[in-house]
């Protein structure tokens, strides 16, 4: 009897925890059509000459806004980053000194 409750009680804080998972996570196209991977606010590249990089960690600001950091995978240089998602997409901005912005703008898949 107690087996069967704490499997239960696994299985219902496996069931919350999906629910309450960031829409933000998932996997996104990137306009350069590689496909980039959100877990946990992290970000990583999952296809393209950088996969298995990771380029950034976004935390929730509420509103569909984020902010943190994005690093360009092709000189390793890191920006103060955020993001804006309106349903399946998500407008990548980042900045250097908060003047010189670049903004991409990511599909989910």
């Amino acid at each position: 009897m107690i087996r069967k409750l704490a499997l239960g009680a696994a299985a219902l804080l496996l069931a919350v925890g999906a629910a309450y998972a960031d829409p933000i996570d998932g996997n996104w196209k990137t306009e350069s059509g590689e496909t980039a991977s959100i877990a946990g606010g992290a970000i990583t590249l999952k296809t393209g000459k950088h996969a298995g990089k990771r380029i950034g960690q976004m935390n929730a600001k509420g509103g569909g806004k984020y902010t943190g950091t994005i690093t360009d995978p092709a000189n390793d240089k890191t920006y103060t980053g955020s993001a804006t998602l309106a349903g399946t997409t998500l407008k990548m901005k980042g900045c250097v000194a908060g003047i010189f912005c670049r903004t991409q703008t990511w599909k989910k898949m």
